[in-house]
């Protein structure tokens, strides 16, 4: 090891720490869909407008994370994180305290999710990236988003029991106190970057390097993927219930379903993680949305029983966020951690902007059709897509300066 990189003591507590911001996090977005149902019936909101309020909270998400990426490339990602944590709380505050479409949307919708996004994938690994050596990069990140998955694992029963025992305004209230859990665990994500590598090229500027990765064909690919990516996750998240109740299935699915996610993708995560470190990137992202494709296809073909979605959530839930380990390490295998943060934080916002459609055509596809057949299609044909798109992505560093203009 190198002799200034961090002691295994120091690596595991800074992986842990930035896991479990993640759990806290993710753990209470991914289970609002739960929350769908018992709002429509307890307040008469649409859920046409409930989906919406959801859909720009996922777009919310993804758009703050650039920002709050660039702010934690600069600053240091505590003050972001801790910042953040008071942030979600306080929007999931504001949605048990207004239950109209206008508070929902505020609370949901935008605070909450931009208090998410300061806890998110982009802030976290670039924080633990620059303490990291380059060998050890792969596995953390599939370390911490397996953190993210078990969030989903436990928040999804907890959340059902909470909105059966007392309802969803106390679910809610619950939600945004488990949130401050993240304030004394951001301090871990302080520590001092490595140095860059003697003889490496000279640092750039932000605008520099957002200059750069615009104009790789590779950086596009991956944001194509990673929008479809969004969109299953977040009809997914959001609707899966609404197809559990279609089917005349108890509550309890949903909530079950949801855990299996997050159990499954643990194992996948940290096996995209680990993957990553001896296979190509590329390969490892691409075998993971044609897994998609084929799950959702097995899916579609099955009658619909408990174990149909158990068995379903628990194929799906491996490959769930499994495409983040090596979209964060193509990103810095082609530009570097100086500026990780900031450009991984826009592929998450590409990502986003698919889970933006994803909460909100789900929810016009049950009002308007009466099921999500369509979806479902969509669904499939897009992971094919997305496994295409990872092909022709080259996993060559690229130069950290902009290129000299040839004389005509």
């Amino acid at each position: 090891m190198n002799p200034s990189s961090p002691g295994n003591r120091a690596v595991w507590l800074l992986m842990l720490s930035a896991a479990a911001i993640l759990a806290l996090t993710m753990g209470a977005r991914q289970s609002l869909g739960l929350l769908i149902r018992p709002i429509v019936d307890g307040t008469g909101i649409g859920v046409v407008s409930l989906s919406f309020a959801l859909a720009i909270g996922q777009f919310v998400w993804g758009a703050v994370q650039p920002v709050f990426g660039a702010i934690a490339d600069k600053a240091g990602a505590v003050a972001v994180v801790v910042w953040g944590s008071l942030l979600m709380a306080a929007g999931l505050g504001v949605a048990a305290l207004f239950p109209s479409e206008f508070g929902l949307t505020l609370g949901l919708g935008v605070m909450s999710a931009a208090g998410a996004g300061a806890g998110a994938f982009s802030i976290l690994i670039g924080a633990t990236s620059r303490q990291l050596p380059p060998e050890r990069r792969a596995f953390a990140a599939g370390f911490i988003n397996a953190g993210g998955s078990f969030g989903q694992f436990a928040f999804a029963p907890i959340v059902q029991a909470l909105i059966a025992a007392f309802g969803w305004v106390a679910a809610l209230w619950s939600m945004a106190a488990s949130t401050l859990l993240a304030l004394p665990l951001a301090r871990a994500l302080g520590g001092p970057a490595l140095p860059e590598p003697a003889g490496g090229p000279a640092p750039i500027t932000l605008s520099e390097q957002i200059a750069i990765a615009l104009r790789d064909r590779s950086y596009w690919l991956l944001h194509l993927g990673f929008f479809t990516c969004g969109l299953h996750i977040a009809f997914l998240v959001t609707h899966l219930p609404g197809e559990v109740a279609l089917c005349g299935l108890p509550a309890g699915v949903s909530a079950t379903s949801l855990a299996l996610i997050g159990l499954f993708n643990i194992a996948g995560s940290l096996t995209a993680g680990a993957l990553g470190q001896r296979m190509r990137m590329k390969t490892v992202l691409a075998a993971v949305y044609a897994a998609r494709a084929l799950f959702i296809g097995l899916f579609l073909l099955l009658p619909r029983t408990a174990w149909t979605f158990y068995a379903f959530a628990a194929a799906l839930g491996f490959t769930w966020l499994a495409t983040v380990p090596p979209t964060a390490g193509l990103v810095d295998k082609l530009f570097g951690t100086r500026h990780l943060g900031t450009l991984f934080g826009l592929t998450l916002l590409s990502h986003q902007i698919g889970g933006f459609f994803g909460a909100w055509l789900g929810g016009i596809a049950i009002s308007r059709f009466g099921d999500y057949a369509w979806m479902w299609i969509a669904d499939l044909v897009l992971a094919l897509i997305a496994a295409a798109f990872c092909l022709p992505v080259r996993e060559a560093k690229l130069p950290a300066t902009l290129p000299t203009p040839q004389p005509a």
